[in-house]
């Protein structure tokens, strides 16, 4: 796959290091609250804005194909931008980095026999939701300003969020991104797009055949294997497996999956995975580290530490191998005229997806009160007026959240 940004020559765009990846990961994965709607919005101030390592329209065509693809849609996206950057090391370190500290995270949270209570916590938790809506703001402000300068796309977008806004299935994404290309096809055409909007990924189609021959054998053959009687680390890894490679849009349509596999059968208690999901809302990093704090605390064996390590390898493998399978095709699909037009409606449907999230569940969770709204407005021009980073919105909110809980209280 190819697309180089057109304000960066080819020979500065892929001169980072994997170390260099895996630290600016890291301090993401320590910062980035709120959800994988929320991360797109950090990745975007970190990579588009700060550093320059694409522009909008490559960093919306990620967006895109993530949204249509199964995984971890925020991180599929950071897995390219490091892949984009140093290579599969670069793709791997972004994804340790920002999945790493989340998963720590929570793996003391299952070990930990008391959690920790009162309004201080419970006011940092409403500050860093706060600080999430601004965040989101922020990204859809931009991004509609960049791939929805007209009306056609403009219209695009609004309709891709009333369609997410009033639907009830969980694919309501996945058809909002097809019908926004359909009519992107119709109502977006113009010249062709250069070369020089174009970023280097080193993926080559025969990684790609071998990526999705991988992904398939292994959604069909670890069921086949765990029938007939495999060892249990196997069906662990087949359950976890199986919840990452049929989750589409959102990451939490995991969790019914995931419940599905451990709480039905008896693996895990009710209550000790309602625990779990209660603190990965809570937590930085992507929400799918879930399926460590489930790793840890599953009652067949293995758990603990071996646990944890299969359950977030299950749960993000399918992901990365189906994305690495598209990349290398994806570029040649979007070179064409036709497929261009395409891309435009999609990425007009992503600012719409992005908008719709903006109000549910993100702003509609979170903004309860004018205090509420007041943080969020702070937050909102901070970001966008006085361009300060997005670590001193979420401590600014964070505290404003504190002070707004003890004033309830």
């Amino acid at each position: 796959m190819v697309i180089m940004p057109h304000d960066v020559k080819p020979e500065e765009q892929r001169t980072g290091s994997p170390r260099e990846v895996l630290l600016i990961f890291l301090r993401l994965g320590v910062t980035c609250f709120g959800g994988p709607i929320a991360h797109i919005g950090y990745f975007r101030n970190e990579f588009v804005v700060r550093r320059r390592w694409l522009d909008e329209r490559a960093y919306a065509d990620l967006v895109g194909l993530c949204q249509f693809l199964p995984g971890a849609a925020s991180s599929q996206v950071g897995f390219s931008i490091g892949l984009i950057r140093a290579g599969y090391a670069g793709g791997l370190a972004a994804w340790a980095g920002f999945t790493l500290p989340s998963a720590l995270i929570l793996t003391l949270f299952a070990y930990s026999a008391n959690t920790v209570a009162g309004p201080n916590s419970a006011g940092l938790l409403h500050g860093l939701k706060l600080a999430a809506v601004a965040i989101v703001a922020q990204a859809v402000w931009g991004m509609a300003r960049t791939l929805c300068p007209d009306r056609m796309r403009a219209s695009i977008a609004v309709t891709a969020a009333l369609t997410v806004l009033f639907a009830t299935s969980p694919f309501a994404q996945i058809a909002a991104i097809i019908l926004g290309g359909i009519a992107g096809q119709w109502l977006c055409r113009s010249p062709q797009v250069s070369d020089d909007e174009h970023i280097k990924v080193s993926v080559s189609r025969r990684a790609g055949i071998g990526a999705l021959a991988l992904f398939l054998a292994l959604l069909f053959g670890l069921p086949v294997l765990t029938r007939r009687g495999a060892p249990e680390y196997v069906s662990l890894f087949d359950a976890f497996y199986r919840s990452g490679a049929l989750v589409f849009g959102c990451g939490h349509v995991v969790l019914p999956l995931l419940h599905e596999a451990f709480v039905t059968p008896g693996s895990v208690s009710d209550d000790a995975f309602l625990a779990g999901y209660g603190a990965a809302q809570a937590v930085p990093g992507p929400l799918f580290t879930f399926a460590a704090y489930l790793g840890a605390i599953v009652r067949q064996s293995p758990h603990g530490i071996p646990g944890e390590a299969l359950g977030l390898l299950g749960i993000f493998l399918p992901g990365i191998l189906i994305l690495i399978g598209a990349l290398p095709f994806w570029d040649t699909f979007r070179r064409q005229p036709a497929a261009q037009a395409i891309m435009r409606g999609v990425n007009a449907s992503v600012v719409g997806l992005l908008a719709a999230a903006l109000y549910t569940p993100i702003w509609t969770k979170s903004v309860k009160s004018a205090g509420d709204f007041g943080i969020v407005l702070l937050g909102f021009v901070l970001l966008t007026v006085w361009r300060m980073p997005p670590l001193v919105v979420v401590a600014i909110s964070a505290l404003g959240g504190i002070v707004i809980e003890l004033v309830a209280h």
